[in-house]
């Protein structure tokens, strides 16, 4: 059964950017503070960390088989110039097919009658591999359908002090989650997973 995860780069006061969906110069610093490289499908973005972050990066990226993304984030990084620096299928969650693109492409399929067809859509796409789920709002709702396995947290050591938490507007809190089930010792950064906890 295909894995569904979330994750992202998280400061210590629990938020994955600022309120104005910014403070990413101080959330990623963990990508550019080391000597080891790992390139991507993007040759513009080559990251630089500690070998252990190096590590995980690669592991994340060959578990990874599709990812499902919200419409403001396809909009923020404009499509990624076409394909997602993680080089696997992005299913997009949006009310309509931005102009300009095909409803279902190599590197984007756009997925209009919700979150849980976005899940099945990114599985099929997946195939044995995991499907990962960006945060914000689009984590929240796949929390909320009970489709979520595991969630990891790239801890930075700064305070944000207001902003955009990982689980945006989550509307069945308390959450209760098993772990760590991994944690990984980075520069700058400490990577973490937990295994959500399912009902029943």
């Amino acid at each position: 059964m295909t894995k569904v995860t979330t994750g992202a780069t998280m400061s210590l006061d629990g938020y994955i950017a600022d309120a104005s969906h910014g403070g990413f110069e101080y959330l990623f610093q963990w990508y550019a503070n080391g000597d080891v490289e790992t390139p991507t499908a993007n040759p513009d973005m080559t990251m630089r960390t500690s070998a252990a972050s190096a590590q995980h990066l690669r592991e994340l990226t060959e578990r990874t088989g599709a990812l499902v993304v919200g419409r403001r984030l396809f909009d923020m990084t404009n499509g990624w110039g076409g394909r997602h620096p993680m080089d696997v299928p992005v299913v997009v969650v949006t009310h309509r097919v931005p102009e300009g693109w095909d409803r279902e492409g190599d590197s984007f399929v756009f997925v209009t009658d919700g979150i849980e067809a976005a899940i099945d859509r990114a599985k099929a796409l997946a195939g044995d591999k995991e499907v990962g789920v960006n945060g914000g709002t689009i984590a929240a709702q796949v929390m909320q359908a009970g489709l979520l396995d595991e969630v990891h947290v790239d801890l930075v050591p700064v305070l944000l002090g207001d902003g955009i938490p990982l689980f945006a507007d989550l509307k069945i809190a308390p959450v209760q989650l098993d772990g760590p089930t991994r944690v990984v010792q980075g520069n700058g950064v400490t990577h973490l997973a937990y295994r959500v906890r399912k009902a029943g």
